[in-house]
């Protein structure tokens, strides 16, 4: 099978991973799960992190083929919009978005959204494949943690985003607006039926002991060394794991914030008659307050 090349950036800030994916014999690529800077505190948005991604393909000589989406983020804003506006590369994410756009367009209180996913240059279906230079690209649909997650496997490479993280991380979350945990445990059966050798590469490591960074791994140290899948080894146990860690948890803290940028295919508000763009920040939306 194919090996393409991956060239990961991690981002501190958000615990999140991007992906630069490519043909090492074409020079296309792909950008997989692009972040855009946000501060929550000054309301600052920059682009370092995206401009980092281009720079890396400007000194690999590499084509940018697409921009990637997992799925819409609940912890960064995506910088699909901004990429593509740099580049003129087709935006692309799972159909299933439109379901989730439909779904916070109410949560927002937005009847003007374009809940058709128009916002992308095209939408990938279950089984759908394309190419990235040479390599054949397939489209697995992952719901779970969203209604709308796809993973995106790139020859021997797998972009499995927020299903398992490293070994040591064991899995996500399912509780947002449309989760399930029993559709989860669905995505990683789906994933760990790949051959053992496909590379993982997962959408966000927490470090956890405060090692160093990794996002790489294989489905055979999944399925052997995972926390998660390890221990609970039937569906039941496993929903009800997820089900009372879920529970648990608070909020991301910008999942409000990001929300109604990723629905919109990365696009930041209109600027308002006085020139400044404002993000509209429902009360009360949501479970999952931090004293709870």
């Amino acid at each position: 099978m194919a090996r393409p090349d991956v060239a990961a950036f991690f981002d501190p800030r958000t615990w999140s991973v991007q992906y630069v994916v490519s043909d090492p014999r074409t020079r296309k690529c792909a950008i997989i799960d692009p972040v855009l800077d946000f501060d929550e505190k000054s309301g600052a948005t920059a682009t370092a992190n995206a401009d980092k991604l281009l720079d890396h393909v400007r000194e690999q000589d590499l084509e940018i083929q697409w921009i990637l989406d997992t799925h819409p983020h609940a912890d960064h804003f995506s910088a699909a919009s901004y990429l593509k506006a740099k580049t003129g590369a087709p935006t692309a994410i799972g159909a299933r978005i439109v379901d989730v756009q439909k779904l916070w367009a109410g949560i927002y209180n937005w009847p003007e959204l374009r809940t058709d996913g128009s916002q992308w240059d095209h939408l990938f279906d279950k089984g759908d494949t394309f190419e990235i230079g040479d390599i054949r690209t397939g489209v697995m649909f992952s719901p779970g943690h969203t209604l709308a997650s796809v993973t995106y496997v790139v020859g021997d490479s797998a972009f499995v985003h927020d299903t398992v993280f490293m070994p040591d991380s064991g899995t996500a979350r399912t509780d947002f607006p449309g989760g399930s945990a029993n559709a989860l445990w669905s995505t990683i059966q789906d994933i760990m039926a790949l051959p053992d050798d496909t590379r993982i590469f997962v959408g966000h490591d927490y470090q956890p002991g405060g090692r160093t960074p990794l996002w790489e791994s294989t489905v055979a140290a999944q399925k052997s060394q995972n926390i998660h899948l390890t221990r609970y080894e039937r569906e039941e146990d496993f929903v009800a794991f997820r089900n009372g860690r879920d529970a648990t948890l608070p909020m991301p803290k910008l999942i409000l914030h990001a929300l109604q940028i990723n629905i919109n295919g990365g696009r930041l508000p209109e600027p308002e008659a006085n020139g400044q763009r404002y993000l509209k920040f429902p009360l009360n939306a949501l479970d999952g307050a931090a004293w709870d």
